[in-house]
């Protein structure tokens, strides 16, 4: 699609716009509020996560997002124009839409360091907290360096771009085969320089032994799903800065997509593997980014709207793809004549 010059000149302006500082902390306090009501108040003690608090957590999350992307089109409309507001509020919830979707790849592989680790399911709730608190501080360094680069070096959304397609073309193909965990090289060298407990020790991360501190089972778990998140955040933020390099909104939505990950694990643990086909809707939606970042550096602009219809379209047809086909396979396995 050619580009508009409006719709080209408010994505610019845009990415040239950053709010008082006073909005920024107030941003920064609920969060951190969030994030003690759920270690303080609803989860201080270990416990298993039903599905119907999973659900509601999940709807609570995706409840505040809404709010947060409401709010940011009432801010920016206020303060640089309707049709700016409009615009703002359509990059957060494309960028939301973005960050939730590859996020999802996380889930898998939670479920597998759980099983590995044998880590029961009242405790896991404890290790995706602390989880989610350190990704969002790696997220944040991680967000400002990569738009302070591209901010100086604007060629290297160039570089994004291609990576972005590089790795969709990747995710096309059959994947090798999952490296063994006892083989990793980050789990061989926390074992190396911190002494682990034998044995479990409830919700944990630390314990002392004949007067020595030693690392638990659980903090093993929270050292690789931090790993996990870097590696993901590979893909994920050259996405988002793809979409904006408006620093609030990049941060925002970035972070409100990790805070609803927990909640959603729990919703989607029993039933993850039914989502077969969806690595062919994340492969899309990085080719497509890559793309966009490509094709804009020779004034071809896709306006806002568009990406989020493109972004969120992909992601559903490929869930709703992998639901039906799971459902076929498992009809196909029910013997003639069972349930009848």
């Amino acid at each position: 699609m050619l580009q508009t010059t409006t719709g080209q000149s408010l994505a610019s302006r845009l990415n040239e716009i950053d709010v008082s500082g006073t909005v920024w902390a107030s941003f920064c306090a609920v969060i951190a509020t969030l994030l003690l009501l759920d270690l303080v108040v609803f989860n201080r003690k270990a416990h298993r996560v039903t599905i119907r608090q999973a659900l509601l957590g999940s709807a609570f999350f995706v409840g505040c997002a809404v709010v947060v992307g409401l709010w940011t089109w009432w801010y920016f409309a206020a303060e640089f124009g309707a049709q700016m507001g409009r615009t703002a509020a359509l990059t957060y919830f494309t960028g939301y839409v973005v960050e939730q979707s590859l996020s999802v790849d996380n889930l898998f592989v939670f479920a597998l360091l759980f099983r590995y680790f044998r880590v029961p399911p009242e405790y896991q709730h404890r290790v995706l907290f602390w989880g989610i608190f350190g990704a969002i501080v790696l997220r944040a360094v991680m967000i400002f360096l990569g738009i302070g680069l591209v901010s100086r070096f604007h060629w290297l959304l160039y570089v994004f771009g291609a990576f972005l397609v590089f790795s969709g073309i990747k995710m096309l193909r059959p994947g090798d085969e999952p490296e063994d965990i006892d083989e990793s090289r980050v789990l061989r060298f926390v074992r190396r320089f911190v002494p682990v407990a034998p044995g479990l020790h409830g919700q944990k991360l630390f314990v002392r032994e004949s007067g020595r501190l030693m690392a638990t089972r659980l903090f093993l778990v929270l050292v690789m799903v931090e790993f996990t998140d870097v590696i993901f955040a590979v893909d994920s933020i050259p996405a988002i800065l793809g979409i904006t390099l408006n620093q609030f909104i990049v941060f925002t939505s970035n972070i409100m997509a990790i805070l609803g990950l927990r909640s959603l694990f729990f919703v989607l643990a029993d039933f993850i593997d039914r989502f077969k086909y969806l690595h062919y809707g994340l492969a899309f939606v990085l080719v497509f980014i890559g793309f966009k970042m490509l094709v804009e550096g020779v004034s071809v602009h896709i306006p806002v709207w568009l990406s989020l219809c493109i972004v969120l379209g992909s992601i559903v047809a490929s869930v709703a793809v992998s639901l039906v086909a799971t459902r076929r396979e498992e009809r196909a396995e029910v013997p003639p004549g069972v349930g009848s």
